[in-house]
């Protein structure tokens, strides 16, 4: 049973690990660090079914990179949205110099939650 009802989950991809942020669906709802975790599909998985069993929707997003569309294509399978960002379209604040996985991950949901972000095309597994 779920305990909220809809969440906005940014995600920073990396090689190794993943950096995890939720963003509670109310306007002025709670946005919080979830944490880092492996980012093979076992590992996201598992992240992703603990998420699952706190919010009765889940959407989920992170940027375009050369780690490819596999996360996207996971989360999809999975029963979730996800978009993939276009990394030049992310709305950034003057001044914002400071880069961290965490601070993008919690900027990610975020902007999700706010509508701020744009999709990029994710090509199936053929091309």
């Amino acid at each position: 049973m779920a305990d909220y009802g809809e969440a906005f989950v940014g995600i920073d991809v990396a090689k190794l690990k993943n950096a995890i942020a939720i963003a509670e669906s109310d306007r002025d709802g709670e946005v919080r660090y979830f944490g880092e975790v492996e980012a093979s599909d076992a590992g996201m998985c598992r992240i992703i079914q603990r998420i699952t069993a706190k919010f009765d929707r889940l959407h989920f997003c992170y940027e375009a990179s050369p780690t490819g569309y596999g996360l996207h294509r996971l989360i999809r399978s999975l029963g979730h949205d996800c978009m993939v960002v276009a990394p030049s379209l992310i709305p950034k604040k003057p001044g914002d110099r400071v880069k961290s996985n965490r601070r993008d991950a919690l900027a990610f949901a975020r902007l999700l939650r706010a509508g701020e972000l744009t999709a990029v095309g994710v090509p199936d597994q053929g091309h």
